[in-house]
Formats: C-alpha cells, sequence, structure tokens
C-alpha cells in the first residue's frame, strides 16, 4: 500500500492507541503533546475511535473533586491495535527496502565516478 491511497490518519490512530494502552488517564492535551498534533485532531482521531468502538471512555474522580476521563482499548481495540500495527510495520518495511535499494543505486552511481 503506498502511502498516496493510505489512511492518513492509520499513523496517529496507531500511535494514539499506544499512548492509551500505556496511560488510560492521560488527557485529551497530554495526547495532544505526545502525539504532536493539536488538541483538535487529537479529538477527531480520538472521537473516530471511540466511534468506532476501539476505545471507551469513563469517568473517574480525580484529586480535588476535578471529573476526569479513563480512555480503555476495548477487546476490539486491542485486536484493531495489532491489525494497524502489522500495517504499518508492512508499510515501513516497504519505505525500508526502496530506500536500501536507491542507497544501493546511489553508491554504485558514485563508485562508477
Amino acid at each position: 500500500m503506498n502511502q498516496s491511497t493510505e489512511n492518513p490518519n492509520l499513523s496517529h490512530e496507531k500511535k494514539l492507541l499506544d499512548v492509551i494502552a500505556a496511560n488510560p488517564e492521560i488527557t485529551q492535551r497530554e495526547l495532544s503533546d505526545e502525539l504532536g498534533l493539536s488538541l483538535g485532531k487529537t479529538n477527531f482521531v480520538l472521537k473516530a475511535l471511540i466511534d468506532r468502538g476501539l476505545v471507551k471512555v469513563e469517568n473517574f474522580k480525580r484529586s480535588n473533586n476535578k471529573m476526569g476521563y479513563a480512555y480503555l482499548l476495548t477487546p476490539q481495540g486491542v485486536s484493531e491495535k495489532v491489525k494497524i500495527t502489522k500495517r504499518f510495520l508492512a508499510r515501513k518495511m516497504a519505505e525500508f527496502d526502496q530506500l536500501k535499494a536507491e542507497i544501493e543505486n546511489l553508491q554504485e552511481e558514485v563508485s562508477k565516478e
């Protein structure tokens, strides 16, 4: 799958699922900082994952009686995280193979000169 036909949110979804799996009590602002995305984009990707049933939101009480949320991967979310990781890995391996071939071609070109 080349990058022009790939879902542009795939990388964001993978990162978001990884971060949530590691830290379910993370805030959207912290997610935004961690992912290097705007808060609006983070909210958009997170809402899409919630709508698809991959992430569920639970309320919990924080200190000082502030209401907070925990983002939890659903069983479907765990399964999709594995699928996304496999697709991400396949894409990165293809990019690596292409880059390796390009490097070999450049090395041959330089050695001829």
